[in-house]
């Protein structure tokens, strides 16, 4: 309302999971389980909108202070004193090492260059930080990229300007998860980890910085579009990756414990 929006009917909304009576979120018992530890949200700006949205909410219990920030100003972290309890937002869009050349606007001065070889070091090293991780990644593996492995140059996705293999977005995507994967089934550290899988897309007609628009003023439904919430194709064969990376990594989870 303050940013104009004209509607106040979602103030009334209330998501609910199919087959799933989900109560509402209690602030203070959220808090109360969290006393003397720690939480982190793990990926791209998704996460930060969700950090975004659980701070809003404990700060009806508790305010919060913020205690680090990086230099980009897109990892920070938060503590609340009275509970002895941490949540921190880790920027890492690819999950893996990436070398990225753009702005805050959108704005790319050459093609990503990604490392499906290794883990980005921004989360890694802090892994053991954490009693609590929610890792999600997917959206900027659409852009365009060159992927490396042992430093060297395996091919592209959509680099017309290069002389590369097209490898497609979805190779990139199987490898980071495989890496991001083995990273956390290898560790020692026992922490209680989440993979929060691909969210629709809430811009239609278009992207964010390509004329698409967020008009719609109410959820869908089951019944609209394909049932399946209008997810796009992308989405949807990214969807189909996390699901086959992370049954991959089970397997081999187990496998090793027998």
């Amino acid at each position: 309302m303050k940013n104009g929006r004209p509607d106040s009917e979602y103030l009334y909304w209330r998501w609910s999971p199919r087959d799933c009576e989900l109560p509402g979120f209690d602030p203070q018992r959220f808090l109360d389980l969290m006393q003397n530890k720690s939480l982190a949200f793990i990926g791209d700006s998704i996460s930060r909108n969700h950090v975004q949205s659980l701070l809003c909410i404990l700060s009806h219990v508790e305010k919060t202070k913020e205690i680090y920030r990086d230099e980009a100003d897109k990892s920070k972290t938060w503590y609340f004193s009275s509970h002895n309890f941490t949540v921190a937002v880790i920027w890492t869009p690819f999950l893996v090492k990436a070398d990225i050349f753009e702005d805050n606007n959108g704005f790319s001065e050459s093609e990503i260059e990604l490392y499906l070889d290794e883990v980005d070091e921004t989360w890694s090293s802090r892994y053991k930080n954490f009693d609590y991780m929610i890792i999600s990644a997917g959206k900027w593996f659409l852009k365009t990229a060159i992927y490396y492995e042992k430093d060297q140059v395996q091919g592209c996705h959509y680099c017309t300007r290069r002389n590369l293999t097209e490898l497609g977005f979805e190779f990139a995507y199987h490898k980071a998860l495989q890496m991001t994967f083995k990273f956390i089934t290898s560790t020692n550290h026992k922490a209680v980890v989440f993979f929060r899988t691909t969210s629709p897309d809430h811009f239609e007609n278009g992207e964010w910085f390509s004329g698409g628009t967020c008009n719609r003023t109410l959820p869908f439904k089951d019944g609209d579009g394909d049932g399946e919430t209008n997810i796009k194709d992308v989405d949807r064969v990214s969807h189909e990756i996390e699901l086959q990376e992370y049954e991959k990594a089970t397997i081999a989870r187990t496998a090793t414990k027998q």
